[in-house]
């Protein structure tokens, strides 16, 4: 009789025989979240127009779900130029007004002059600072903070959270509560979240093996009055 041999599966074989683990808020849901779980949550972004598309795209979801968002996000990136901030920063009350008749975001009269709002604060932002980015990243240090919680241990808010919220505030921002802004910082990737069960939780070195913190935060600079 021949001898019998195990033949062994390409890996990409092996990985459809092992479903991927995932955060608990992306298993069994559709393909919107997956891919957004899978390509967006959790990395780093440091481009300012994606930046403000996610401040933009978290203030929206106050009170509704985070599934009603992405499926109305190519909605948004038309009605807001594409989150040109230059752009967005000048739309009128006339155009406001049209956005208010658009079913394809979220019709709230609040979130769209929010928006707007938002827009011209975030180019004083730029102009102070350089770039939003900079201005952001500077508290968290400038690196991304990997948490790996446990799975139903995710915080909603942290000090963190906390302290942007209130200078965003402080800087004309609206719709930057402390839980929003939370949402935000995680999925910009200046914290990562994903929890210890999930295939995209990094793997945290030992306290020995940890750099220093290269540069303090950046704090605001305020000019004379």
């Amino acid at each position: 009789m021949a001898k019998l041999t195990r033949t062994k599966l390409p890996s990409a074989a092996r990985a459809r025989e092992t479903p991927r683990r995932r955060c608990w808020w992306a298993e069994n849901s559709g393909a919107d979240y997956l891919r957004y779980h899978d390509e967006e949550w959790g990395r780093p972004v440091h481009d300012d127009r994606r930046l403000f598309e996610m401040l933009t795209l978290e203030g929206a979801q106050a009170g509704l779900s985070w599934s009603t968002i992405l499926r109305k996000r190519a909605g948004y990136r038309r009605a807001f130029a594409n989150f040109n901030v230059g752009r967005v920063a000048a739309f009128d009350a006339r155009r406001r007004a049209a956005l208010l008749r658009d079913s394809a975001i979220v019709r709230n009269r609040l979130k769209i002059d929010s928006t707007v709002t938002n827009a011209r604060a975030f180019l004083g932002v730029q102009r102070e600072f350089g770039s939003f980015d900079r201005y952001l990243w500077s508290f968290a240090g400038g690196r991304p903070r990997a948490n790996c919680p446990r799975r139903g241990a995710v915080p909603a808010r942290t000090a963190l959270s906390d302290a942007l919220s209130k200078d965003l505030a402080s800087r004309g921002f609206r719709f930057v509560g402390s839980t929003i802004i939370y949402a935000f910082l995680q999925a910009v990737g200046v914290v990562n979240d994903h929890t210890r069960d999930c295939y995209l939780c990094p793997r945290i070195r030992s306290p020995a093996a940890r750099p220093r913190s290269r540069s303090p935060p950046v704090r605001p600079r305020r000019s004379a009055q």
